[in-house]
């Protein structure tokens, strides 16, 4: 019992060494991005006008417009479009795509085979009713190098004139390759143009938003989608997702979110949403930095347990997702049944494994959360399948990441 308790006590202090090594870093960061939306606020005049609730159409809604408008200039596009009717990111995706893709189209996947949720959305590996392949629209995946890196030869060699679309995830989803950096995904972008110019480069930028202190739409991606209720929600934003990007683009997301014609003029805000939006964006910048944290202080612990952890603790972060790996499916629901016993909700609960829709295999999900499933709220998910590894993401607080960790790791041990 002694050994085990100096050995956490061990790991405790160097996972909370290499936080304090990226200390400065991430505060220069999340101070930076603090500074543009305080800025963005202030040149659309937000005022208490803005979080009032609408109702039926919503016609010239002014607090969705407005918010509209700021996340637009924060992320340096033509256009936004910022709903809570998203009723998760893969929506938000999932109506870009169908917005740009026609029948005779043809998405291509250049970071491999895209997370779960998504492969039901095309549509070839699963079959699903009402996905993309039952639209005509085809596919193909440029599989990743050996060093989980984009193989750009192999991408130039399947672009053709039917390429309407390339899809970039940012983050590694349910795999072990390494999160694209912005710079990154930036030169993937230049390279498609340079080779593909009618090609749409689309990132899925969930997990990503105020990590970097770019974003990349900034550096050459013409649509970008992802959650509210991961990073730029900052943990209040009840619901919702965005698109951004070019306005011809987004338009043909909003028609197909509401109706051809129709489009983003319509939407209502009930209830207290618009203020939560606005309030979590607001916050986002140190959610998110205090979620980077966690991961970070996450890979050193279970580093020093000797297991096996991407990336490593001192790797500068693209993303805010942590992965440890167990090796075995009793220690992988330990340790996300440890973490919901220090969730602040639903601590009584008990998570199994269990058939989610959208996903192949059984997933085990920690997630004691405020909003049901946010993840940038501290929060697990793990597939069980070899080599039995949780995804570890959020965190609204650094105190609290570290109270469930810690527990996590005796639980395991």
């Amino acid at each position: 019992m002694t050994k085990k308790h100096d050995a956490i006590q061990k790991a405790i202090q160097h996972g909370l060494a290499c936080v304090n090594q990226q200390a400065a870093h991430l505060d220069a960061i999340s101070f930076y991005h603090t500074e543009r939306v305080l800025s963005a606020f202030r040149s659309h005049r937000v005022s208490d006008a803005h979080f009032r609730a609408t109702s039926g159409y919503a016609y010239s809604d002014l607090g969705r417009d407005t918010l509209e408008l700021i996340f637009a200039e924060l992320w340096e596009t033509e256009k936004a479009l910022v709903r809570t009717q998203f009723v998760s990111g893969t929506h938000a995706l999932t109506a870009a795509l169908f917005g740009v893709l026609r029948p005779g189209d043809e998405l291509l996947s250049v970071t491999g085979s895209p997370y779960d949720t998504m492969q039901t959305v095309i549509g070839h590996a699963v079959k699903q009713t009402g996905s993309l392949a039952e639209y005509g629209v085809a596919y193909q995946e440029v599989a990743l190098t050996a060093d989980g890196s984009v193989d750009i030869a192999a991408v130039a060699a399947a672009l053709t004139a039917k390429t309407r679309v390339a899809l970039i995830q940012r983050s590694r989803g349910y795999s072990s390759r390494n999160t694209l950096s912005v710079q990154q995904i930036g030169e993937i972008c230049s390279f498609i143009k340079k080779h593909a110019p009618h090609c749409i480069t689309f990132v899925d930028n969930c997990y990503g938003e105020f990590v970097e202190r770019l974003e990349p739409t900034q550096v050459g991606a013409d649509l970008m989608a992802g959650s509210l209720i991961k990073n730029p929600g900052g943990g209040l934003a009840p619901t919702g997702g965005y698109v951004v990007g070019k306005a011809e683009l987004v338009d043909q997301a909003a028609y197909r979110l509401t109706a051809p014609g129709l489009g983003g003029e319509l939407g209502a805000t009930l209830g207290d949403s618009a203020r939560l939006l606005y309030q979590g964006l607001f916050l986002a910048p140190h959610v998110v930095n205090q979620a980077v944290r966690s991961a970070i202080f996450a890979a050193g612990l279970f580093e020093a347990l000797e297991c096996e952890v991407s990336p490593s603790p001192d790797t500068v972060r693209g993303d805010i997702i942590q992965s440890v790996t167990f090796g075995s499916p009793e220690k992988v629901i330990a340790f996300c049944q440890a973490l919901q016993q220090w969730s602040p909700v639903d601590a009584f609960a008990v998570p199994m494994p269990w058939d989610m829709p959208g996903y192949e295999d059984q997933v085990i999900m920690a997630a004691g959360t405020f909003v049901q499933g946010a993840s940038i709220e501290l929060s697990a998910d793990a597939p069980i399948r070899a080599p039995y590894t949780a995804y570890l993401q959020g965190g609204l607080t650094f105190e609290h990441s570290r109270l469930a960790l810690e527990h996590a790791a005796r639980a395991i041990l």
